[in-house]
């Protein structure tokens, strides 16, 4: 048992720690006529993070477009039965999220993409807050098939036209990108036969890195574009160098970390994340994945390579899950390269590979993993409602993690942002 003065230290550079999240300002609340709310019993309550806590939104796509059936996804999820009751699970804990757009499922027939089935599932994040991110405009796993059927000089301008049009159609709802995923891999790829990777062969890496974000660019000059790799050795590293000094415009690297063999550590996810913050870019933790049941062996290199037919979640490896989850998510928040995480999966229903990483069992109980993030993302990162008075000139002083908050008094309400960092006089203006 730690003595008083150690909790105290103890609770210092927690608050320390996330010093970069926070921030600070004095809020003057007054009426739409000008005049101040003075001497006033006001709430306030966090309703946002800036920073971006992200899941996967495979399994509302359904519940958004009210299918009664099944419908057939490349991407797996779960179960159009399960929709309902997974949504309020998903809002509770999640701001941002990341929706399929993997070629081959998108547009499984030449000239005939599925634009307002996703878009019915993209406004539906939106009307509810979240945040969304396309994944991937560009890769070469689930490229359709029928892309083999033209040369390059056709499949080019086919793949240049579909990048464009994605990006054109869902601008001012998904303005965020991944351009291209795995491109580290790309030339050498040879799990399945693909038209993307034959052009990479003849075109170069970068220079098809270069033309799915021109490309994007063109079909949205506003969106944040992201180059994502699960390959985090030197070999990135030279690729994201190779892109810059070649003038790709690159607004954010992504940096996944399925971590089915076990988690890396505190020590390793530091290293990582120093490694690719010496770009000067801001980093995305993508696809983090943390298992809840028995680890994967060891000497399998290509995760997609362990094909089983049951993986269970186990009390212990729940236990464990929970544990690895909150040292990780701390781990991440805490450094200042670093802004949004994203979970992939929230339940083990039609998880990726079968395995048991989501934090919602098949069943659509709740994991220990699930509560321990609630009790950070919404807990320990978060000013839940709360009663401040404000002074004679109608000013209180608010300090908590970057986000959106809301200011209330006498049945009027508002919204300000408080940006991390910030110390400057935010306005209330009660409507």
């Amino acid at each position: 048992m730690l003595d008083s003065r150690a909790d105290r230290a103890s609770a210092g550079a927690v608050r320390d720690a996330y010093a970069h999240r926070r921030g600070s300002a004095t809020v003057r609340v007054t009426y739409a006529d000008g005049t101040t709310a003075a001497d006033a019993d006001v709430s306030v309550e966090q309703v946002r993070h800036e920073f971006g806590f992200g899941n996967i939104g495979f399994d509302l796509i359904s519940l958004a477009n009210g299918d009664s059936e099944e419908k057939a996804s490349v991407f797996g999820g779960a179960s159009a039965a399960s929709a309902a009751h997974l949504a309020p699970l998903y809002l509770e804990l999640y701001n941002a999220t990341t929706l399929p757009f993997y070629w081959r499922g998108f547009e499984p027939r030449r000239g005939e993409p599925e634009t307002d089935r996703m878009m019915r599932a993209a406004r539906w994040f939106v009307e509810r807050g979240v945040q969304i991110k396309g994944h991937p405009l560009l890769w070469h796993t689930l490229a359709p098939e029928w892309l083999l059927e033209l040369d390059d000089a056709e499949a080019e301008a086919v793949m240049r036209a579909r990048i464009t049009r994605e990006a054109r159609d869902f601008a001012g709802v998904v303005d965020l990108w991944d351009a291209i995923n795995e491109s580290v891999i790309l030339p050498v790829f040879t799990a399945e036969h693909n038209a993307v990777t034959r052009l990479a062969q003849s075109k170069g890496r970068i220079e098809t890195v270069r033309m799915a974000f021109e490309s994007a660019r063109e079909g949205n000059p506003n969106a944040r574009l992201v180059l994502n790799d699960f390959d985090l050795s030197s070999d990135y590293e030279r690729v994201i160098e190779e892109c810059l000094e070649a003038g790709i415009e690159i607004d954010a690297l992504g940096v996944q970390t399925h971590m089915h063999q076990g988690f890396r550590g505190e020590e390793q996810i530091r290293e990582i994340l120093d490694r690719f913050g010496r770009f000067g870019l801001p980093l995305q933790m993508t696809e983090t994945t943390l298992v809840s049941g028995h680890l994967m062996p060891p000497e399998i290199v290509d995760l997609n390579d362990y094909q089983i037919d049951s993986w269970p979640s186990t009390p212990e490896g729940e236990s464990r899950q929970a544990d690895e989850m909150v040292r990780h998510y701390r781990t991440v928040v805490e450094h200042p390269a670093v802004e949004s995480l994203t979970y992939w999966g929230l339940t083990d229903e039609g998880a990726w590979l079968g395995a048991p990483a989501g934090v919602v069992r098949a069943d659509g109980t709740r994991k220990p993993a699930y509560d321990a993030l609630q009790r950070l993302i919404k807990g320990e990162w978060w000013l839940a409602k709360t009663q401040l008075r404000t002074d004679r000139d109608g000013e209180f002083a608010l300090s908590g993690f970057a986000g959106d908050y809301r200011v209330s008094y006498g049945g009027r309400e508002t919204t300000i942002h408080l940006d991390r960092g910030g110390a400057g006089p935010l306005s209330a203006v009660l409507e």
